[in-house]
């Protein structure tokens, strides 16, 4: 996996699309979006058929957490397309999954779509804790430390206080 490489792409599309919210992201790439009832548990999922783009979305979701699956399953778009042809999409039901690297770039990139890397080293600089960063970030402090995990990659003198746990959002309460 190359931090660089993801930091370089993600932060492009941000400037290329003048936001970081991940749904006019994924609408100015030209992703379709549909958010389904029929998906149960599972978070979302990102697959391209019939030459284009899906991201099917939980439609339980909501706020910080619906923006974070977006943007972990534009990362799939971007990183992983041709591993997501027909019969083999990208089904979340854990986002966070540290044994997959195609999930930890995935959420790598979605990191840095959301995560500006000055905001996020202020934050830390300023003796916030993990907790309150993310909540004043609006993400999950998961999502947090990867971010920091990347930036510490990318030669900040930035460490990450913990891990993050590979297996957050099935406690997540909907």
């Amino acid at each position: 996996m190359e931090s660089y490489e993801i930091f370089k792409q993600a932060d492009e599309l941000v400037k290329q699309c003048k936001t970081r919210s991940a749904e006019h992201i994924a609408e100015e790439l030209g992703i379709w979006l549909y958010r389904e009832e029929s998906l149960g548990e599972l978070l979302g999922m990102y697959t391209f058929r019939w030459n284009h783009r899906l991201i099917f979305i939980n439609k339980s979701l909501q706020g910080n957490l619906r923006n974070m699956v977006v943007a972990h399953e534009i990362g799939h778009d971007q990183r992983h397309r041709d591993k997501a042809k027909v019969g083999k999409a990208f089904k979340e039901l854990t986002l966070f999954d540290a044994k997959d690297t195609t999930e930890y770039e995935a959420n790598a990139f979605a990191s840095h779509i959301l995560l500006p890397s000055d905001e996020v080293y202020s934050l830390a600089k300023d003796g916030l804790d993990i907790f309150r960063m993310a909540q004043v970030l609006g993400v999950d402090e998961n999502l947090l430390l990867i971010k920091i995990n990347e930036m510490n990659r990318l030669g900040y003198d930035i460490k990450s206080p913990m891990e993050h746990d590979s297996r957050f959002f099935r406690k997540i309460k909907r």
